[in-house]
C-alpha cells in the first residue's frame, strides 16, 4: 500500500512539473470564425509547421513566436474562385493586392488556361504579352502550376483546365465541331491535366472561339472531369439577354454529364435584364433541389471588366486576331458591324459614357487610360463605334475595358444567396512597378475586402459568421480540396487575422491601385506572408491540386 501512495504522489509532481504544450505558433485571444458559418467563438489557435495543431483555449500553451489575436476576428484563408493573377504571379509572386484582403488561394483558369499549350499556342501568347513580359517555359497545365511554385508565390495556386484552350490545341479559332478525332484529342488533353491536379474544366461561352463550342461538346468533356470527379465551372453564354437560356444550358450539362456545375461572376447584364434574377434563382434552386450541385461566384460591384471583343459580332473574330484585324480594316465590313457594336452599347450600358477604358497594350495610347469611350470619341471626331473599331487595331488587342451595366439591388439578393461564393475576376496586383503603366478594376484590390466591409459591417446583408463560410468552406467543398477552407486540427494553416471594425476596400474606379486596410496578419501553410498589415515578402504558396491527381 504504501509503494502505491508513493507511486501516485510521483505521478501527481510530474504531473505539477511538465512543461506546457509548445507550438511553433501561437495565435491567443482571436475571436474564431472557424469557416462552418456556426457562431465565432474566442479562443486560440496552435499551429506547427503547415499545419494547425490545436484550437480552444490554449491558455497553458506557449509559441515560439505568438501573435496576440485580442479584438479581431481569425478565420480560414479566403479563397477567390476566379482569379486572373495567371501573369501577375510571373511579375510579383507576392500577390499583394490579395493578401492584403486575406487571399490565401488563387483559382485561375477562365476558360482560358496556361496549359496544355502547343508551340504556336505559345507564339500568339507571346505576341499578345502587354505590359507583363516573360518567357513561357512550360507546355502542360500541371507544369505551369509547379512553375509557379518553383519561382516563388505568396498564395497557393489551383487551376481549372479551360475548354477554351483545348479547343484552341486542337481546332484553332475555326467555327465548327471537332471531328471524333479531334474530340479525342481534347479529352485526352484534358485527362491528363486533371491527372496532374487540375480542380475540373471551366469554359468562357461569350468570347470566341469559346462561343463555337456546341452544348454536346461541352458535355463530352464534362464527362470526363466528372470521372476525376471535377467541377465545371462557366462564364455562361450570355448574361445579358439570352441570361435565363444560358443558365438552362448549364443545367442541362450539369444534368447529362453528371457533375457539379457553378457560374462564374454571376450578374444580370443590362437594366432590361435586371428582373430575371428571381427566375434565375429559381432555375438554380429548383435544380439543387433535384439532386443537382449547382453554385455561383460573383464580385461585389456594379461594373463588369473585359474588352471591346465582347460588343462585336462572334463571326468578325473567327480565325484568331489577325484575321478579326484584318476585317476591321475592310471598309464593308466595318460599315456592317458599327451598328451591331451600337446595338451591343445601348443593351450594356446605354450610353458610351458608361464604359471606361483602363488597359492599353501600345504606349502610346496609354494616355487614354481612364477615359470613357465616349470622351475618346469626342476627342476624336468619331462616332463611339467607330472608335471601338479603331482603338481595337491600333492597340493590337482587345484592351482591358470596364462596363457599368449591373444593378445595385440585384447585388445585394446575390450575395444573401446561401450558395453564392465570391471571385475578383481580376489579376493580383502591387501598386507599384509595371502595375502602374495601366489602369484596372478595382476589384482586384477591394473585392473581399467590400464583401467584409460594406456589405457584411456597413449594410449587414450577410452576418460575418456566414461570409467567412461563403469565403472559406464552400468554394473548398465544392472544389474537393483537401484540408484548407475550416479551421480544424490537421487542416493546413492558412489563416487570415482581420479586424472586422476597421476592414475596408480603398480601390475606386479613378484610383483603382489602391490596398484594402484593415488585414492584419496572414499565414498561408505555417507561414507568416502579412504582419501588422505589411507584406513580410515570404513565398510560402504551393499547388492546390484536385480531387483527380496522380501522384508520380
Amino acid at each position: 500500500m504504501k509503494n502505491v501512495k508513493v507511486f501516485f504522489l510521483l505521478l501527481l509532481i510530474s504531473g505539477g512539473c511538465s512543461s506546457p504544450v509548445e507550438y511553433d505558433i501561437l495565435i491567443r485571444d482571436g475571436q474564431i470564425f472557424d469557416g462552418s458559418g456556426n457562431a465565432s467563438y474566442r479562443g486560440d489557435v496552435g499551429i506547427n509547421a503547415d499545419t494547425i495543431a490545436a484550437i480552444g483555449d490554449l491558455k497553458n500553451a506557449k509559441g515560439r513566436a505568438e501573435v496576440n489575436a485580442g479584438g479581431m476576428a481569425v478565420a480560414p484563408g479566403f479563397i477567390n474562385m476566379l482569379s486572373w493573377a495567371v501573369e501577375s504571379l510571373i511579375e510579383d509572386g507576392r500577390s499583394q493586392s490579395d493578401i492584403r484582403q486575406g487571399v490565401t488561394l488563387e483559382v485561375l483558369g477562365e476558360g482560358d488556361s496556361w496549359g496544355p499549350l502547343n508551340e504556336k499556342m505559345k507564339r500568339d501568347m507571346k505576341a499578345a504579352q502587354g505590359d507583363v513580359k516573360y518567357d513561357i517555359e512550360w507546355t502542360t497545365l500541371g507544369e505551369y502550376l509547379e512553375y509557379l511554385e518553383k519561382r516563388g508565390v505568396s498564395a497557393n495556386i489551383a487551376s481549372f483546365a479551360g475548354a477554351t484552350t483545348l479547343r484552341i490545341h486542337t481546332i484553332g479559332y475555326e467555327n465548327r465541331p471537332p471531328t471524333a478525332a479531334e474530340m479525342d484529342s481534347m479529352k485526352l488533353l484534358l485527362q491528363q491535366a486533371m491527372e496532374e491536379g487540375a480542380v475540373g474544366i471551366s469554359s468562357a461561352l461569350q468570347y470566341v472561339p469559346a462561343s463555337f463550342a456546341g452544348t454536346d461538346e461541352l458535355i463530352e468533356l464534362c464527362k470526363v472531369a466528372a470521372r476525376y470527379d471535377g467541377m465545371y465551372i462557366s462564364h455562361i453564354r450570355d448574361e445579358g439577354d439570352r441570361f435565363l437560356e444560358s443558365i438552362d444550358e448549364l443545367i442541362r450539362v450539369a444534368e447529362k454529364a453528371q457533375v457539379r456545375a457553378e457560374i462564374y461572376h454571376f450578374k444580370q447584364v443590362g437594366t432590361s435584364n435586371w428582373d430575371k434574377l428571381d427566375q434565375a434563382v429559381l432555375k438554380i434552386d429548383s435544380a439543387r433541389s433535384a439532386g443537382l450541385y449547382i453554385t455561383a461566384d460573383m464580385y461585389n460591384y456594379i461594373a463588369s471588366s473585359t474588352g471591346f471583343d465582347i460588343i462585336m459580332p462572334d463571326w468578325v473574330q473567327e480565325g484568331g486576331f489577325d484575321a478579326w484585324t484584318a476585317r476591321l480594316r475592310d471598309p464593308e465590313i466595318r460599315s456592317k458591324i458599327e451598328p451591331d457594336i451600337r446595338k451591343s452599347i445601348m443593351q450594356k450600358t446605354g450610353t458610351a459614357e458608361k464604359i471606361l477604358i483602363v488597359g492599353f497594350n501600345n504606349d502610346t495610347l496609354k494616355y487614354l487610360t481612364g477615359k470613357t469611350l465616349a470622351e475618346v470619341a469626342e476627342m476624336r471626331k468619331k462616332t463611339p463605334e467607330e472608335t471601338v473599331i479603331d482603338l481595337v487595331i491600333e492597340d493590337g488587342s482587345r484592351l482591358s475595358v470596364v462596363y457599368f451595366s449591373m444593378s445595385e439591388e440585384n447585388l445585394r439578393k446575390q450575395i444573401a444567396l446561401p450558395w453564392m461564393s465570391f471571385c475578383s475576376d481580376g489579376m493580383s496586383c502591387s501598386s507599384e512597378g509595371v502595375f502602374l503603366l495601366s489602369g484596372t478594376h478595382p476589384r482586384a484590390y477591394g473585392n473581399f475586402a467590400r464583401l467584409l466591409g460594406k456589405y457584411v459591417r456597413e449594410e449587414k446583408v450577410i452576418s460575418l459568421e456566414e461570409a467567412v463560410r461563403r469565403l472559406t468552406s464552400l468554394p473548398a467543398s465544392n472544389l474537393k480540396i483537401n484540408k484548407r477552407g475550416e479551421l480544424k486540427t490537421g487542416y493546413y494553416a492558412d489563416i487570415v487575422i482581420f479586424d472586422p471594425a476597421k476592414i475596408q476596400d480603398n480601390a475606386t474606379f479613378e484610383e483603382p491601385h489602391r490596398y484594402a486596410t484593415g488585414m492584419i496578419h496572414v499565414f498561408v501553410n505555417g507561414v507568416q506572408v502579412l504582419k501588422e498589415g505589411d507584406h513580410t515578402g515570404a513565398t510560402p504558396g504551393r499547388v492546390v491540386r484536385g480531387p483527380g491527381w496522380k501522384k508520380e
